[in-house]
């Protein structure tokens, strides 16, 4: 299982990395993982404000289907339309190309999430 160290975790399993006010998100490999093979995605639209928290889509595999829940505040400023028009790729890397949105935040807005040795240890215990 991949966890990057320079991205921040939810126990949701989202994971969010912090670029100068923006904060680009997606799922973690254990999130793939457990999912099983993605075959859809829906995502926000540009704009949505979006609460920490919140649902901003749902991810589909052929076993479950799941939420996908806001790691911050903040408003939706991209979305990523190479992967909503092919899932699957995050079944190879959910990191890298297989973003899901780019939310503007205001302060330090990952400051609450987990790093990456607190998110193993987190995962570690749902086995």
């Amino acid at each position: 299982m991949k966890i990057p160290a320079e991205l921040k975790y939810t126990k949701d399993h989202e994971w969010a990395q912090e670029q100068g006010g923006t904060i680009t998100i997606g799922i973690t490999d254990h999130a793939q993982s457990s999912l099983g093979d993605i075959v859809y995605l829906e995502l926000p639209a540009k704009g949505r404000v979006l609460k920490k928290g919140e649902t901003f889509g749902v991810v589909e595999s052929i076993k479950a289907v799941s939420d996908l829940y806001s790691p911050i505040d903040g408003k939706v400023v991209d979305i990523n339309e190479d992967l909503k028009n092919n899932p699957a790729q995050i079944n190879s890397d959910p990191y890298q190309k297989s973003w899901m949105i780019k939310v503007e935040a205001g302060k330090a807005a990952t400051g609450e999430l987990m790093d990456s040795k607190a998110y193993e240890a987190y995962v570690k215990t749902l086995s």
